[in-house]
């Protein structure tokens, strides 16, 4: 099943000028995001190079490629040289040709060495599946939460094959990225902190607990965590710091790119919750340039709210995530007295819908999407 992905309008605008980078986790929708540009829409077009391919690296480093208007580079950032080759192909052929990478890492990260790329390329991170990219209503978002939005597993619905491919993309997360685009050798840690992150998420990571666990240094935990967020396996989030309260300043939360891992109802939630700001975020800054942050409210004494949006230094909102349809939090309460934070939500999974935007406002996730124009 064929769904148009919301960035490929501006991808297509971004392609008249510069080069398009594409990046994402594996398996989000990249490759057919991408060949959606050429015709026909197939891996089997000769202007689709995948470097994980040998006769399209083969191709690659003969500099053997064909004449066309655009060529796509599947995965080349794995190739040391990547980044002169691209600047060497544009900065020649841009009269003439252009050019979409794609790649299950960070290419803003991976793109060290060599003459800069800067003003040749838009960068656009590609997310999973959301509520308003399916326009989905508050009876069907229960399926997007339970398998997540990577294409594969939501479209099959399928609780066996889904577990499956979970398997399979940890594996190939940890032997294929982690050996090709770092330097860590212990691969069998990697393997286990994978499976000890999604117990720790929406809670204050603790990387000494975890290296406690693993029996291993805190730094090689930190280092680990900061490769995995480059692979968009996992993203950290800070606090939202305040002079007009004790906030927590140095402990920062964890979550996945697949929220479909986590077995916790509530902290799957808060995760569904966090990645569809992450992904508002993101779009703001790929296609309008605006600065965006999610972060999250807490002070010393425990009070706490989920998420703080913030937009240009500005805060605009806070959410607080419930799986019911209870009452407003009493945190929402404590902090509006002290913060200059135009308006709290607590959204949830339910029907009901009562308060004020300005007071905290109780609603469902699908209704806050809508109308907070959630992409």
């Amino acid at each position: 099943m064929k769904t148009p992905r919301y960035l490929k309008k501006h991808i297509k605008e971004a392609l008249e000028t510069r080069m398009a980078f594409i990046g994402g986790p594996r398996q989000v929708g990249k490759t057919t995001l991408s060949l959606q540009f050429l015709s026909p829409e197939s891996v089997k077009n000769p202007n689709y190079l995948n470097w994980d391919d040998i006769h399209d690296q083969k191709r690659i480093l003969k500099a053997e490629l064909p004449q066309a208007n655009l060529l796509v580079f599947d995965e080349i950032h794995k190739y040391k040289k990547w980044r002169s080759f691209i600047k060497g192909l544009f900065d020649k052929n841009k009269e003439d040709s252009n050019f979409i990478v794609t790649g299950s890492a960070r290419l803003d990260y991976f793109r060290k060495g060599g003459d800069s790329l800067l003003g040749r390329y838009r960068y656009f991170r590609l997310h999973p599946f959301s509520v308003s990219e399916l326009d989905l209503g508050a009876s069907d978002v229960h399926q997007l939460l339970k398998f997540g939005g990577f294409p594969e597993p939501y479209f099959a619905q399928n609780q066996k094959n889904h577990k499956l491919w979970m398997n399979e993309r940890a594996y190939r997360i940890v032997n294929d990225d982690i050996r090709d685009l770092t330097n860590i050798k212990e691969t069998s840690l990697i393997s286990l902190l994978i499976e000890l992150l999604p117990a720790r998420v929406g809670s204050l990571l603790s990387l000494k607990s975890i290296a406690e666990d693993l029996s291993v240094s805190q730094p090689s935990v930190e280092r680990w965590v900061s490769d995995l967020e480059n692979l968009y396996y996992c993203y950290r989030i800070p606090p939202y710091g305040s002079a007009k309260i004790r906030a927590t300043k140095k402990l920062q939360k964890l979550y996945l790119w697949d929220w479909s891992e986590i077995e916790n109802t509530g902290a799957r939630f808060e995760n569904f919750v966090a990645s569809h700001l992450l992904k508002y975020a993101h779009f703001l800054e790929d296609t309008e340039g605006d600065k965006c942050e999610v972060r999250f409210l807490r002070d010393t004494e425990g009070h706490e709210i989920d998420f703080v949006f913030i937009k240009n230094k500005k805060p605009l909102w806070a959410v607080e995530c419930k799986t019911g349809e209870g009452s407003l939090s009493k945190s929402i309460h404590y902090f509006q007295n002290k913060l200059d934070i135009p308006e709290y939500y607590q959204v949830h999974l339910g029907k009901k819908d009562f308060g004020t935007n300005r007071n905290g406002r109780v609603l469902p996730f699908t209704t806050f999407c809508k109308e907070m124009g959630l992409i």
